[in-house]
C-alpha cells in the first residue's frame, strides 16, 4: 500500500518537474523571440541611418531628389548645366556636344569630359558605362529620354526658364560644395545691373532694342521674360517694344516685319550648328535692300555675335556675359 503511494508520489512529481522545465523553455523561448525581434528592429534601424547617411534629399523647384550625400561625378546633358558648371569651374565628368565638340564658350573648363552625346538625346548606354552619381539634364527633354535617363542616375530637369537662372545655379553649387560662390555671382550680377541701370535707360531713349536669333535660316523674336531680353527688359529695365507685347513664345518673323519694327539697336546671334542648310543666309541678309532700310543697319549699331551664338540666354552665365556686351555696345 505504501509502495504504491510512493509510487504515485513519485508520478505526480515526474509530471511537476517535467511542468516546469516546460514552463522555463517557453519562456527562455520567448525571452529569445523578444531578443531577436528588438535585434531585428535595430538592424533595421542601422540600416536606415546608414541608407540617409548616404544620400541627402535635394529640393529643386518644388521637387524633392535622392542623390548621394557626397556627389563626386555628374553628367552635364543641357547646355544650361555646362553654362552653370564653367561659372562655378565645375569640371564635370561627362558632358553633351555639338558636332561631337564641347561649345568653345565652355570648353576652358569643361574640356576632358567624356562625349555622351547631342543635347536632345544623351546616350544612355554611354552614360549607363560612366555611371555618374547625377545627371543634369533639361526640361525641353522629351519624356522617354527622361526615363531612360533616370533609370541611370537621378536626373534633375535643368530649367531652360531664364527666370528659373538663380535655381539652377544654386543647384550646381548645392552639388558640388559651391553654395557660397554660386551666391556671391548672383548677387554680384544683380550689383552689376544696377549700377548700369540708369546709363543704359538714358542711352535708349525712345530707342527700340531688340535681340533676333537666326535659326533654321529663319529670324526668331522671343518673348521680354525669354532669352536674352530679361537682362535687356528686366534686369536694366529698357523700354519693351510694343511689338514684343504680344510675342507668347518663340515666334519666327519675316524681314519685312523687323524692318517694320525698325530697331535702333539690334543683337543678332547666328550659330552655323543652327542654320546647317542656311549657312550664308546671313551674308544673304546683309546685301538685302529691306535688311539695310533699318535704323539699326544705316547707324551701324547691329551687333553679330557679340556673344556666343550657342549661349542659352537665360543662364548665370549668360546674363554676366551679356550684360558686359551691352556695356560694351550702348554704352560704348
Amino acid at each position: 500500500m505504501i509502495h504504491v503511494f510512493q509510487m504515485k508520489m513519485m508520478t505526480v512529481l515526474a509530471i511537476l518537474t517535467l511542468s516546469l522545465a516546460a514552463c522555463g523553455q517557453s519562456e527562455d523561448t520567448s525571452s529569445q523571440g523578444e531578443q531577436n525581434a528588438e535585434q531585428d528592429s535595430k538592424q533595421t534601424a542601422e540600416g536606415e541611418q546608414t541608407e540617409q547617411d548616404s544620400s541627402q534629399t535635394i529640393t529643386y523647384l518644388g521637387e524633392e531628389y535622392t542623390v548621394p550625400a557626397d556627389v563626386e561625378s555628374i553628367a552635364t546633358a543641357s547646355l544650361e548645366s555646362m553654362e552653370d558648371a564653367a561659372v562655378l569651374g565645375v569640371q564635370p565628368m561627362a558632358t553633351i556636344t555639338s558636332g561631337g565638340e564641347i561649345p568653345e564658350y565652355v570648353a576652358d573648363v569643361i574640356e576632358g569630359a567624356e562625349d555622351i552625346g547631342s543635347k536632345r538625346q544623351p546616350s544612355h548606354e554611354k552614360l549607363l558605362e560612366l555611371s555618374p552619381d547625377v545627371i543634369l539634364g533639361s526640361s525641353k527633354f522629351q519624356a522617354e529620354v527622361t526615363e531612360n535617363l533616370n533609370k541611370v542616375a537621378p536626373m534633375f530637369p535643368i530649367s531652360h526658364i531664364s527666370s528659373n537662372w538663380e535655381e539652377n545655379l544654386r543647384l550646381m553649387g548645392t552639388l558640388t560644395g559651391n553654395e557660397e560662390q554660386a551666391d556671391d555671382v548672383i548677387s554680384q550680377y544683380k550689383e552689376d545691373a544696377a549700377s548700369l541701370q540708369e546709363d543704359v535707360q538714358e542711352a535708349v531713349d525712345g530707342k527700340d532694342v531688340v535681340v533676333v536669333r537666326i535659326r533654321r535660316g529663319s529670324i526668331y523674336l522671343y518673348p521680354e521674360d525669354v532669352y536674352f531680353n530679361p537682362v535687356l527688359y528686366q534686369d536694366l529695365g529698357v523700354e519693351v517694344p510694343e511689338t514684343l507685347n504680344a510675342v507668347e513664345a518663340q515666334e519666327m518673323i519675316t524681314l519685312e516685319k523687323l524692318a517694320e519694327m525698325n530697331p535702333d539697336h539690334l543683337y543678332v546671334q547666328f550659330a552655323e550648328t543652327e542654320n546647317p542648310d542656311s549657312p550664308e543666309y546671313l551674308n544673304e541678309l546683309q546685301n538685302d535692300t529691306i535688311w539695310n532700310s533699318i535704323n539699326a543697319v544705316k547707324n551701324d549699331q547691329v551687333y553679330i555675335n557679340s556673344i556666343d551664338p550657342m549661349a542659352q540666354g537665360g543662364t548665370a552665365w549668360s546674363k554676366t556675359n551679356f550684360l558686359e556686351v551691352v556695356q560694351e555696345t550702348i554704352l560704348k
